[in-house]
């Protein structure tokens, strides 16, 4: 197999993928598609300077020079980041806004560390007019706006930087968040406020208002005595609702106002705490499912266009069977629909005899050579296409490739599976000898030791006799005698 044509075929499949990806503005999708071209040929040229303009197209632009600069490298002619380097050297003004823009967005960092988040929006303000496609910009502006509930500056902001990437993560999460405060904000504001519990009576008095609880009754007794002291009671009374609470007026109303203003500075930063808390453990929550959801989608995604790829392949009559069928075997058909499905069935029944024949020829070619790692894989492919290929034998050879190759717990379970499917031929007796085998050599290691001692001793006859005879085998050799008494030696 040639796999210096495959790996090509890979990073190409994987340019073309994020050169699509780009068209559609979906940078994001477009540069892990071309690290991934990069990943199969780190020398793809088209790959890396179509990877340094996706950088550019979000205002990364020394990212973008970096790819730029290192294609260059690879080809020094008809290469067309001579021209793009070329570009932004003439135009010194533009990276003067770029640069300006970069320290700018730096400086509001430090702000939004410091609290001043105000300054910060300035900076960032000034950054997007320097450099309009700045899409870091454009998120932590958006964010900004978030935090100090001016819900529209943040829509307008994140409508911006979905122009220049239209699947970015970290923008859509803005704007899920986005949707969920603006409906609280919306409920909030058709709730009546309740009414006060505690009834009170006011009055005034000069330019003062006298606030007190409302008076209870006091029932009153005859007796001169008792009236007097009511009086002086009274008077008491007087002096601490009425007087008292006039002086202090001032200081409880300057103590009360600092702590309103405290009390919503504290309710605040709660409400910023409590939400950025809720939002970690709903990511923590659902990273789980987003991550099996996404390798889902995208082993769907992954079939349909090896499947398609291969149908291409077959058509153009350009590609063997055995190349075919390594992309036919990376096809899960069960997440493909019914005419994907339909269409696997075909190129199956078209492909896989002749692959299996291809692949068996050179896996038994490897066995023969001592080659074990080449035939395993070899004959690996040729089981998953059909486990009874030349009616078991394929399956033989594979387990006792692995076996020769040392990965006795596979060479275990192919040999198995052969006694399993074909129980009454040759090739099965060859897998129970080789699976006696097996069994023997993992009895002969060090933990297997004590049990043997413990078998021994179990069946002492059994092994003094078969001690005797292996005394008298070697008095035998020794002697060079064949004719002495097997029960003599037994007995010696």
């Amino acid at each position: 197999m040639d796999y210096t044509k495959k790996i090509m075929y890979h990073s190409n499949y994987w340019y073309n993928d994020g050169l699509k990806r780009a068209q559609i503005r979906d940078t994001s999708g477009a540069i892990v598609s071309l690290r991934r071209s990069l990943q199969y040929n780190r020398e793809n040229v088209a790959a890396r300077n179509l990877l340094g303009l996706v950088y550019y197209g979000r205002g990364e632009v020394a990212e973008a020079l970096v790819e730029w600069i290192i294609s260059r490298n690879f080809r020094q002619r008809d290469n067309i980041a001579n021209e793009y380097l070329r570009n932004i050297q003439n135009s010194n003004r533009e990276l003067g806004a770029v640069n300006q823009a970069i320290k700018r967005y730096n400086q509001c960092l430090a702000y939004c560390a410091q609290g001043a988040e105000d300054m910060a929006v300035i900076q960032l303000k000034r950054a997007v007019s320097m450099h309009p496609t700045f899409l870091k910009a454009y998120q932590l502006l958006a964010l900004l706006y978030l935090h100090a509930g001016q819900y529209a500056q943040a829509r307008q902001m994140l409508k911006e930087a979905r122009k220049l990437d239209t699947t970015n993560e970290m923008t859509l999460r803005y704007t899920q968040e986005l949707k969920r405060l603006h409906g609280r904000k919306a409920r909030q504001a058709g709730r009546p406020e309740e009414p006060g519990k505690n009834e009170v009576v006011e009055y005034k008095r000069g330019n003062d208002t006298l606030i007190q609880p409302r008076p209870s009754t006091v029932r009153r007794s005859g007796g001169g005595f008792l009236n007097m002291l009511l009086g002086m009671l009274m008077g008491a009374a007087v002096v601490w609702f009425l007087i008292a609470p006039a002086v202090q007026e001032s200081k409880a109303a300057q103590m009360n106002k600092e702590i309103l203003e405290y009390s919503e500075r504290i309710g605040s930063m709660e409400a910023q705490i409590s939400a950025q808390t809720r939002m970690l453990d709903s990511y923590r929550a659902t990273s789980a499912d987003t991550e099996a959801a996404a390798q889902n989608a995208a082993s769907t995604l992954d079939s349909y266009e090896n499947l398609m790829n291969v149908s291409d392949q077959y058509d153009s009559r350009g590609y063997s069977e055995d190349v075919m069928a390594d992309a036919l075997l990376n096809v899960n058909r069960d997440s493909l629909g019914e005419r994907g499905q339909a269409l696997y069935d075909e190129l199956v029944g078209n492909i896989f005899p002749y692959a299996c024949r291809i692949l068996y020829n050179a896996a038994m070619e490897s066995y023969n050579v001592a080659n074990y790692d080449l035939s395993a894989d070899n004959l690996d492919k040729v089981v998953r296409m059909d486990e009874g290929y030349e009616g078991g034998n394929a399956l033989l050879h594979l387990g006792l490739s692995c076996r020769r190759r040392g990965d006795g717990e596979a060479a275990a379970r192919h040999l198995n599976r052969v006694v399993e499917l074909f129980p009454d031929t040759e090739y099965a007796n060859t897998a129970r000898e080789e699976l006696e085998a097996i069994a023997t050599e993992a009895s002969a290691s060090p933990g297997s030791e004590g049990e043997n001692s413990e078998q021994e001793g179990e069946n002492p006859e059994q092994s003094g006799e078969n001690q005797g005879e292996g005394e008298s085998e070697q008095n035998e050799e020794a002697s060079g005698e064949g004719g002495e008494d097997p029960e003599q030696n037994g007995e010696n």
